[in-house]
């Protein structure tokens, strides 16, 4: 049975009025505005080329107009909006569903019907559902039925009150979005550590991230890139700091089209309520891993502040061992090795950040960070090498490899509201709105890698140092305008330029006996530029028809690009257009299921390391070269999903076909004799084609369990070294994740997942299983939590190649040491985190509506 909460009443006849709103309703003003808001569209479309807009039709008279029903949801204790619930509308006569659609980031919702009575029902996963009765709306009306507030679930375990939850993963038109907090066998780790439980994602036991099978993807950092490479900035950002991590594998064109898999976008957590409140994090692990954060926030009148730091330390050891051979001029030689392996990763960060409302229509925000990181890495082999024909030899070998810098970002934004603002609030809400962003980034890296080989005695045989020191920068410029149109279109356009340069110095030093030092080698010592700039206009429409969305954009690109080698007149550059198109259509079912399908093209430019045309050093045995003539790798990405809410669980299937045009492999040839030449080559084509699969489900409300499973077929042909090739396997990657919550406010989780051999262009990758368990438990009103996590607790977690061609072989395994033992401990004060109380026993059940 409904409960009647609220009865409206709106005509659309000029003069009338829309009672319990108070507020008149003048149809020619409103035929007159939507009129000039169309061919503002018009003009903006033809002003960044893209397709013309189908207009709607003449006025066929007062009795033909749709009405449109708005309103926002909001969380009634947290006083935020509840993104993404479910707004099912049904005729009041006979119960029928008549559309649907979900909230957005700011809570509201617009449904477009015809004249007649209704009730509403509003849900999402965690709160009470609530329902709206009686609406009524004459022709050509616009309801605003103001704010719905959900209250949270409740739930009675054994006498003990518990509080529903919203699930680790929620899907979203062209995104998934998961909550980290809710991972708590990533608590003491970083970024990278919480992608290795989340869908699309896998991570190898080296901390090499890729998305939908691919390392080319791009990562974003509340919305804006880096100036560090993808892998440093996951691996610098501690996971007590993430509120949350976006994977978008089918950007649209508001996004930069950089990436073959897609985005990786890392939210930060920020301030939530008014006053001053704050996070403190501490971990302590085996084997010297040792870290901390905290984030300070304070919100007074139109200020909104934050103060946040980090510091973490992890250092793991392992096993590798190795066997290679190289034939050159008739004689092979063969190199085997095994010893150990320790590596460290400092890191340390600042940032400081601050939002003012100026006035009702605009808001000012700033946001710093600075930040150190280093990678250090020593070594120790035993080495046996000889030839046939010729001697064998056996060498200990000592080698030391250290990349440090410093980086800082400075982000400036404004973003000004057109229109009267969302009743009840201060700032606007109608969606019609220009934003600026000013973007700012630097770092310096220095590296330094020393490897010597010391024969049987002990004498010093061979030696070889390389180092690397280079400055990088970048400038974002960015503007954003959004237009509403009609009660549930937009149109969004918008301008960027993005200015990049760098420089990069490598000196090489070789052992010398004679003289017991290191000697330089200028023909191994270069100073190479790389400035590149790229100027994007992008256009998007986005609307709905019923319970059919659609989403449609194009963006096109200029990138000017030149790499000169100092001192050498070596002078290599590119002037090139692209476009990009994108398109997302979405159906909404019954019973909240629904079926999306999206398209789009992308690129991938060769990163600046794998176009430096010198030789470069990397170790006694390994030597790279860029190409400066690599061609970028173009992306034709499609996709279909549908999503079976059932209950408390969900059910989504993702279809997904991508093809890598000039698909870039890193191409491995014989140097000399022991020594293999890295570099890069445009090979042809790549071809993968899967599905990907995730259930959650919840058997009681102590257990929840998420299973996630990836099949696909990988297909890469084309030319390598003069000669036609393909290569095919059938990957697959499955996760298994379980927690168990005990009325004692104890949380047990245990995940496992296995990652799949697969192939390239020279090699192969064997498969792996990890299994991790963690065990939360919170005190003071959860306010204090302490966490203890193992991480591959089997000791099955390995990194296993084996890569060949003509005239080499090699094949290399890793074991990295395991378990590896965490202990977190984290405080909050003044409500941080989202504050769920019990109502009072005389509240109504519904909870409020206003």
């Amino acid at each position: 049975m409904r409960t009647r909460e609220a009865h409206f009443l709106a005509q659309g006849k000029p003069g009338s009025r829309v009672y319990m709103v108070m507020t008149d309703v003048k149809l020619p003003m409103d035929t007159l505005r939507a009129d000039m808001n169309r061919q503002i569209a018009l003009v903006l479309v033809l002003l960044f080329a893209t397709a013309a807009l189908a207009q709607r039709g003449p006025d066929r008279g007062t009795e033909a107009r749709p009405a449109t029903i708005l309103g926002e949801v909001f969380d009634r204790d947290l006083e935020v909006p509840v993104e993404y619930a479910n707004i099912i509308l049904y005729r009041l006569r006979d119960s029928t569903q008549v559309t649907g659609t979900v909230t957005g980031e700011d809570g509201g919702f617009e449904l477009t019907v015809g004249p007649g009575r209704y009730y509403l029902e509003v849900s999402f996963i965690g709160y009470h559902s609530r329902t709206v009765d009686d609406i009524q709306v004459g022709p050509g009306a616009r309801l605003d039925i103001g704010s719905i507030r959900l209250r949270q679930k409740l739930i009675e375990v054994e006498g003990a009150e518990a509080v529903a939850e919203r699930p680790t993963l929620t899907y979203k038109i062209d995104k998934k979005v998961i909550e980290v907090s809710r991972m708590a066998t990533t608590t003491s780790g970083t970024a990278v550590d919480v992608l290795e439980n989340v869908p699309s994602v896998d991570v190898d036991i080296e901390g090499n991230v890729s998305l939908r099978g691919s390392e080319n993807f791009t990562v974003l950092v509340d919305g804006r890139p880096s100036i560090l490479e993808p892998s440093e900035v996951l691996q610098q950002i501690p996971a007590g700091t993430i509120e949350n991590i976006e994977i978008i594998t089918n950007p649209s064109a508001k996004y930069d089209p950089d990436g073959v898999s897609g985005i990786i976008n890392v939210v930060l957590k920020k301030k939530r309520v008014s006053g001053i409140s704050g996070i403190f994090n501490t971990n302590l692990g085996l084997g010297d891993k040792y870290g901390g954060d905290f984030l300070l926030s304070v919100r007074h009148g139109i200020m909104n502040a934050f103060i946040g730091a980090d510091y973490n330390k992890r250092e793991f050891g392992g096993t590798r061992a190795s066997e290679s051979w190289t034939t050159r001029d008739d004689t092979t030689s063969y190199v085997n090795s095994d010893g150990t392996v320790t590596r460290d990763r400092p890191s340390h960060g600042v940032r400081v950040g601050i939002d003012l409302q100026l006035g009702s229509a605009d808001r000012l925000s700033f946001a710093g960070r600075y930040g150190g990181r280093a990678m250090e890495g020593a070594t120790r082999f035993d080495f046996t090498e000889w030839s046939v024909p010729g001697d064998t030899g056996f060498y200990l070998s000592d080698g030391d490899w250290r990349r440090s810098g410093n980086h800082l970002s400075l982000n400036l934004d404004h973003q000004h509201d057109f229109g009267p603002p969302a009743r009840g609030t201060q700032t606007g809400k109608n969606g019609h709105n220009l934003l600026a962003q000013v973007s700012w980034n630097s770092r310096d890296a220095e590296e330094e890698s020393t490897t010597e080989l010391s024969d049987t005695t002990g004498t010093l045989a061979s030696g070889r140092r390389t180092t690397e020191a280079g400055l990088r920068g970048r400038l974002t410029l960015k503007l954003d305008y959004t237009l509403p149109l009609g009660s549930s279109d937009k149109l969004e356009a918008g301008y960027q330029s993005r200015f990049r340069w760098s420089e990069d110095v490598s000196k090489a030093y070789e052992y010398s006996p004679a003289g017991d030092s290191y000697v330089f080698q200028d023909s191994f010592s270069h100073t190479t530029t790389h400035d590149r700039n790229i100027h994007s206009l992008y256009a998007l429409y986005a609307g709905s028809i019923g319970n059919f969305g659609f989403q449609g954009g194009v963006r096109g690109e200029y990138t000017d690009r030149a790499i000169e080698l100092l001192g050498e007149d070596s002078v290599f550059t590119i002037t090139r257009p692209d476009f990009f198109p994108t398109a997302h259509l979405s159906y909404r079912l019954p019973a909240q299921q629904q079926v999306m399908a999206s398209y789009t093209r992308r690129i991938q430019r060769p990163r600046w390391w794998s176009l430096e045309p010198s030789l470069t050093w990397s170790d006694a045995y390994n030597v790279r070269q860029g190409n400066p003539g690599l061609l970028p790798e173009y992306i034709d990405s499609y996709e279909a999903s549908y999503q079976l809410p059932f209950g408390k669980s969900r059910l989504s299937t993702e279809a997904y076909y991508r093809v890598v045009h000039n698909k870039t492999e890193r191409v491995q040839s014989v140097y000399a004799p022991n020594v293999i030449l890295h570099s890069f080559e445009n090979v042809g084509n790549a071809y993968s084609l899967g599905v990907e699969t995730m259930l959650n489900l919840s058997p009681f409300d102590w257990w929840s369990v998420n299973l996630m499973g990836d099949i696909y077929d990988y297909r890469v042909k084309g030319t390598l070294l003069g000669g036609e090739f393909e290569r095919t396997s059938f990957n697959w990657r499955a996760r298994f994740g379980n927690e168990f919550k005990f009325p004692t406010g104890t949380r047990f989780q245990l995940n496992g997942r296995y990652r799949g051999p697969s192939v390239s262009a020279q090699g192969e990758r064997k498969g792996s299983l990890m299994t991790d368990v963690a065990v939360k438990q919170e005190f003071l009103g959860r306010r204090l939590s302490v966490t203890l996590q193992v991480r591959d607790v089997l000791g099955t977690g390995a990194h296993e190649f084996t890569s060949e061609g003509e005239g080499f072989y090699s094949h290399r395994h890793f074991t990295r040491e395991s378990p590896s033992v965490m202990l977190n401990v984290s405080y909050n004060f003044n409500n941080f985190r989202p504050q769920r109380r019990r109502p009072d026993d005389d509240e109504d059940d519904e909870g409020e509506f206003e």
